[in-house]
């Protein structure tokens, strides 16, 4: 079977960055077409800085890296620096990147490769607030019915939120732009809190990374360290949770995670639950099911896949 072919949508964030890591990692089963950067975690021109220094970490600096929308929709911009530090990947000590950024904006990138690519075989997998990706699908609606699928880190229900006590930070720093996306009509995979504060890095999950030896795995490994130390003590765990890797480890093994096809809504109107996304879980409206919204991760293997393939790099 020929690799994926995928489009990275991403704001890292230290677990952004495992994610694109992994993805670099598995060249045989996904074929990185280009990465958009958004602003989410941090600013856009840190969010542009950081994907082209995980390029690099990884090994491939000819990756096609781009810049694309600095704010949300229709509301100011809300970061995350209190989790990820401030520029976003604290933690390792990379060196500043050499590559270059594209010129072409973000969202004008996805649209072409949507148009020139064959019909059905670019999946989008947005790990940051869904900006680029609306915008994109409004500039250029024809665009949608040739989107293989989309697989995102995003949203929760029995998780509740992390940002509020509704929402997810993704979904909440955007919710008009998810709100475009959920009603696209585009098959959609999503991996909410709910999956990913199950994949905890407890201390022998980063002890396994740092004995890579690898630069790759003492950087995941020190990343983990470092944002860890905010949601072990939110959430009293014993480690801290790997969001973003949930995608790219879907699109190599997908049946690591369990869940149901549900309606899922997003909420744009009450200031009290903005960003919430409604899962339809028990099929208690008649509302048509329009996503995959994952529950369940085998954990052991996630984590072993994780490290099989951050040892490659």
């Amino acid at each position: 079977m020929p690799a994926r072919k995928i489009i990275i949508d991403t704001d890292p964030g230290q677990d952004d960055a495992v994610a694109m890591l992994l993805a670099m990692a598995s060249p045989d089963e996904i074929d990185i077409l280009g990465i958009t950067a958004v602003a989410g975690n941090v600013p856009l021109s840190l969010t542009a800085r950081n994907a082209r220094m995980i390029c690099e970490l990884a090994g491939r600096p000819h990756t096609a890296v781009y810049a694309g929308c600095d704010r949300p929709l229709g509301r100011e911009l809300v970061t995350a620096e209190y989790v990820h530090g401030k520029t976003g990947l604290d933690g390792p000590d990379l060196p500043e990147p050499k590559m270059q950024l594209r010129q072409q904006h973000a969202v004008d990138y996805i649209i072409d490769t949507l148009r020139h690519e064959p019909a059905g075989t670019v999946t989008l997998c947005p790990l940051g607030p869904l900006t680029n990706i609306a915008t994109a699908f409004q500039k250029a609606p024809e665009i949608v019915e040739r989107v293989q699928e989309i697989v995102l880190m995003g949203g929760a229900y029995f998780e509740v939120g992390n940002v509020t006590p509704t929402a997810e930070f993704n979904i909440y720093v955007d919710p008009e732009a998810a709100d475009i996306v959920f009603k696209s009509g585009v098959d959609i995979v999503v991996m909410p809190l709910d999956v990913t504060h199950k994949a905890l890095v407890t201390q022998p999950r980063n002890d396994a990374f740092r004995a890579l030896g690898n630069a790759a795995g003492i950087a995941v490994a020190q990343m983990t360290d470092f944002f860890e130390r905010f949601d072990k003590d939110k959430y009293d765990s014993p480690g801290a949770p790997l969001h973003d890797p949930c995608v790219t480890a879907y699109l190599i093994k997908p049946e690591l995670f369990t869940g149901r096809h549900v309606n899922v809504e997003i909420e744009t109107t009450s200031e009290l639950t903005m960003g919430m996304t409604v899962a339809d879980w028990w099929g208690v409206t008649d509302r048509t099911p329009n996503a995959m919204f994952m529950g369940d991760i085998d954990a052991d293997g996630f984590f072993e896949l994780l490290t099989k393939r951050i040892g490659r790099l």
